[in-house]
């Protein structure tokens, strides 16, 4: 057995990351103690950051509020966007935060409650920061795909229509 193939193990944990050591052993031709030992390596290395759980708010009743928004920065001398980025992902209603190309500096998604915490979380803590010179913000109405997995897929009818 060669060295492990790290990116085809990123894969494999991506797709589903609650497969078994054993499982990805056999999918890798690798040893288990060899896929336990790459795994707990990327973790310390911060390659491997978190094992999520991809949750469909709508099947549980959840109307959590998802915005996006794009917010135009001045950079900042030396440091360019990172201290405003991370002035901005410390609060908890952030989820992401991304440095982009185009119109916005950066994109910015968040959850709140309702519409009106998300809009009062804009004007009363982003839009005051320093450097930042303006938002749009972009309310979620509705969830079609999200990492890779479609929420609402409808089961195809195979049968052959049958008409006398």
């Amino acid at each position: 057995m060669g060295a492990i193939d790290k990116k085809k193990l990123l894969d494999i944990l991506q797709d589903d990351c609650r497969i078994s050591h054993e499982q990805i052993a056999l999918m890798l031709g690798q040893d288990v103690e060899t896929v336990k030992r790459a795994i707990k390596e990327m973790e310390e290395e911060r390659i491997i950051l978190k094992y999520p759980a991809l949750i469909n708010p709508e099947k549980l009743g959840d109307d959590t509020v998802t915005a996006m928004i794009d917010v135009k920065v001045v950079p900042q001398r030396d440091v360019g966007f990172d201290q405003v980025a991370e002035r901005i992902y410390r609060y908890p209603e952030v989820r992401s935060v991304f440095l982009m190309s185009g119109g916005y500096d950066l994109s910015v998604v968040i959850e709140g409650r309702t519409m009106k915490e998300v809009a009062l979380f804009v004007a009363q803590k982003l839009a005051v920061l320093e450097h930042v010179q303006s938002t749009a913000t972009h309310f979620v109405l509705k969830r079609y795909k999200k990492d890779g997995v479609i929420y609402d897929e409808k089961e195809e009818d195979y049968r052959l229509q049958v008409s006398p």
